[in-house]
């Protein structure tokens, strides 16, 4: 059966949608409590080849009748890296190989992400009831493709510039992601260190620039975030590190571990793992490369550089070597099934609401 056109953010009992977190953080049955919960769930699709695509797609099709995302990277084509910059990043390595029992002798690898091109095709005829986008913007033939194929398109952004360019080019939300969020951001128009606006600044300009709706995002882990959200003017709030730790969750359970020990001051923002600049907690291996951030190459090549050494640590129960993504929240996160997580969630928006003498009906 097709699924059904997304009629709006009003439809959903609960204003809350999962963040759509990459690394297989967002698996089939996570996406698929949280959409039968109320709220809306996403797969993160940037790691994905096409044909993983299909068969997550097919998993949530058969797992929820309700309405899911689809969210993917918008990045260029892959280029050749410099083998300079890749040779002597894999140098640096080396020695954090050896750790974990890994070749120091082996060369770096030559495939270094999923092709753009080729997901959004995958995309586009798989045609999912809404789709997000990080990272970048697309062009216009993109987003017609999308609108035809019946698609609900979410651009995210850090900035009102960003908000702008994505209401111009007919996209029908914007996901405003606060400098507090964990992971990667979707900043595409600026240098990332200008656009580190927090959430409860960020969305309250955004609402008043355009006229679509808006989506709250970043250190939102319970419902009292996602009132305040409301409060600010967006239409939902879209939460990732809250469902980290969750039962459905694909996260290792040395990340899990490592979030359930963590307080408020210990994430850091970082590109030494990925390339690009991201939110986790702190860690050996971030200190230990942070002297020579600047020269590491970008996302996705540094990315696919660590991804043995972070794998290995995942496996030996070492958090100190992988790349815990999550939020300033994080410390709020619990360990429960998803759809115990969003009663909760239910629960303390009800009950901020009615503190600030508000009810969502």
């Amino acid at each position: 059966m097709a699924d059904l056109p997304f009629p709006g953010f009003d439809s959903l009992p609960l204003p809350i949608l999962l963040a759509p977190m990459a690394s297989g953080a967002t698996t089939p049955p996570l996406v698929s409590a949280v959409s039968d919960a109320g709220g809306l769930g996403c797969l993160g699709c940037a790691m994905h080849a096409p044909d993983a695509m299909d068969r997550d797609v097919a998993e949530i099709r058969r797992l929820t009748a309700r309405p899911f995302a689809v969210n993917l990277f918008v990045l260029d084509e892959l280029q050749t890296p410099d083998a300079e910059v890749v040779t002597a990043a894999w140098k640096l390595l080396r020695p954090i190989r050896e750790k974990f029992g890994l070749s120091a002798a082996a060369p770096p690898p030559t495939k270094f992400g999923e092709s753009f091109a080729a997901q959004f095709e995958r995309l586009v005829t798989l045609r999912p009831p809404i789709v997000s986008f990080t990272f970048g913007i697309l062009n216009q033939g993109q987003m017609d493709a999308l609108h035809k194929a019946g698609c609900y398109v979410i651009g995210t952004v850090t900035s009102v510039a960003e908000a702008r360019a994505w209401e111009s080019l007919g996209a029908d939300a914007i996901c405003a992601q606060g400098s507090e969020a964990g992971g990667h951001r979707g900043t595409f128009l600026h240098d990332w260190t200008t656009v580190m606006t927090g959430t409860m600044a960020l969305v309250p300009q955004i609402v008043d620039a355009v006229r679509l709706p808006v989506i709250a995002a970043g250190g939102i882990t319970d419902g009292r975030g996602v009132a305040a959200a409301l409060a600010l003017g967006a239409v939902a709030a879209q939460l990732g590190t809250a469902f980290l730790r969750s039962t459905e969750c694909g996260a290792s359970r040395t990340w899990k571990d490592a979030l359930g020990r963590a307080g408020d001051g210990d994430t850091r923002v970082t590109r030494v793992f990925s390339g690009r600049h991201m939110r986790g907690l702190d860690s050996e291996l971030r200190r230990a490369l942070e002297p020579f951030a600047d020269t590491l190459p970008g996302y996705p090549v540094q990315l696919a550089l660590t991804a043995e050494i972070r794998a290995a640590a995942a496996k030996a129960g070492n958090a100190e070597y992988i790349s815990a993504g999550s939020g300033q929240a994080v410390a709020l996160a619990r360990e429960e099934s998803a759809a115990t997580i969003m009663t909760r969630l239910a629960q303390e928006l009800t009950a901020a609401g009615k503190r600030a003498n508000w009810a969502r009906n």
